[in-house]
């Protein structure tokens, strides 16, 4: 293409990681809730996180589960977004719709008791999880 090998590989990884991103991008459009459930999703976060890190902590839980929570917290934590901060709508929503995500493969694997069992929040918060998992229907 350029005549240089390195450029060449350069410019071939940048357009990887490119389609990648967007391939990425349209999946979270894909699995977003929907309407009213994205600011519900949005609202209990802070006890989703807590969730996360009991079920993650819990030696009864399969191993799978236990590693894949492990890595949705390590990305929680870093600063780095898949969708930039300042992208309207899914900056702020994209953790809130891949802990979903997570959440839906959490319960088909350990089910919704373990779930409960360690939810730290009201009873209407688990609920609002419930319905904007998509908990309700596994």
């Amino acid at each position: 293409m350029t005549g240089s090998f390195w450029w060449d590989v350069a410019i071939g990884v940048a357009a990887a990681l490119l389609l990648t991103w967007l391939g990425l991008v349209v999946a979270l459009l894909v699995v977003r809730p929907r309407g009213e459930l994205l600011r519900e999703a949005l609202r209990i976060l802070p006890d989703v996180v807590r969730l996360l890190r009991r079920l993650a902590a819990d030696r009864s839980m399969p191993r799978g589960v236990r590693i894949r929570l492990g890595l949705l917290m390590v990305y929680l934590a870093l600063p780095i977004d898949l969708v930039p901060d300042f992208i309207p709508v899914l900056g702020y929503a994209d953790d809130a719709i891949i802990v979903a995500a997570v959440l839906r493969g959490v319960v088909r694997r350990a089910g919704i008791d373990a779930v409960r069992a360690h939810w730290p929040g009201t009873e209407d918060g688990f609920a609002a999880l419930v319905l904007v998992a998509g908990l309700g229907r596994t």
